[in-house]
């Protein structure tokens, strides 16, 4: 618990480093373009390995909200607005208690628990029923992911969770999941800048310079646009069934890395 902005220091920006995390960017942004999720814990995975904790959630945080801001744009004309209220009236309640607590935990507990979200409710016949479209659903799917977001720095397993059971399209769950995505990895950003996790001089520790912030971001939108071409290439039922298993790979990699940093430390 605590500290996670000072955690695990590592090395400066090379520009092999560089270019492999660019790399990391396009290729999970295309992920994310065709099935709406999966690249974010990808990145966050790749990013915690490379930089430091504080570095990987600013960056993964401007990626991502770069990226899921994009696909938003692209598939705007699938937006389901009913579902916006109560999601951001769920995510102000978690924004408003980790900013009186101004908490940050060790993201390992959150991982296992992120992981473990998404098996519940696939195997709990109630909870794999869930659909985002009723306001208790989505106010309670704001609540949950952003306060995963907040901890853990990605959060696509649990809001898959929420997504794969709810009728409708793949445009329309792609585009609904990029906007709520875009909101949350922005305030992300605010509450790790308002805690000192915001660093941008190469001299500060654990800092991410400027330019791999912009260049980072600047990719996520080109990986965002072609993975978004080829959503058009699947049908509704290959989407989701793709879509389902993913996200159970997802949570159980998330499961694994989660008690193996916990036993590690």
């Amino acid at each position: 618990m605590g500290g996670v902005a000072q955690r695990g220091a590592r090395p400066g920006m090379t520009l092999a480093l560089a270019a492999g995390i660019l790399f990391a960017v396009l290729a999970t942004s295309i992920l994310s373009g065709i099935l709406g999720m999966a690249g974010g814990v990808i990145l966050m995975a790749v990013l915690v390995a490379t930089l430091s904790v504080s570095g990987a959630m600013v960056l993964h945080g401007a990626v991502q909200a770069a990226s899921n801001g994009a696909r938003f744009v692209f598939l705007r004309q699938h937006m389901m607005w009913s579902v916006v209220p109560p999601y951001i009236a769920g995510a102000a309640l978690v924004v408003i208690l980790f900013s009186l607590a101004a908490f940050v935990p060790d993201p390992a507990v959150v991982l296992v628990l992120v992981g473990t979200l998404p098996w519940l409710a696939r195997i709990l016949p109630k909870t794999g029923k869930l659909d985002v479209r009723q306001p208790v659903t989505a106010m309670c799917c704001g609540s949950v992911v952003t306060g995963a977001q907040l901890l853990a720095g990605a959060s696509g397993p649990l809001l898959d969770a929420f997504y794969v059971n709810t009728p409708v399209d793949r445009f329309r769950i792609v585009a609904t999941k990029a906007f709520t995505q875009t909101l949350g990895h922005t305030v992300k950003l605010a509450y790790y800048a308002t805690l000192g996790g915001l660093a941008w001089g190469e001299a500060s520790a654990g800092a991410v310079p400027i330019w791999i912030i912009l260049a980072g971001m600047a990719t996520a939108v080109v990986g965002a646009r072609i993975g978004t071409r080829f959503l058009a290439r699947f049908e509704d039922n290959q989407f989701r069934r793709v879509s389902g298993w993913v996200i159970l790979a997802l949570a159980t990699l998330c499961i694994v890395g989660g008690l193996r940093q916990i036993i590690g430390n």
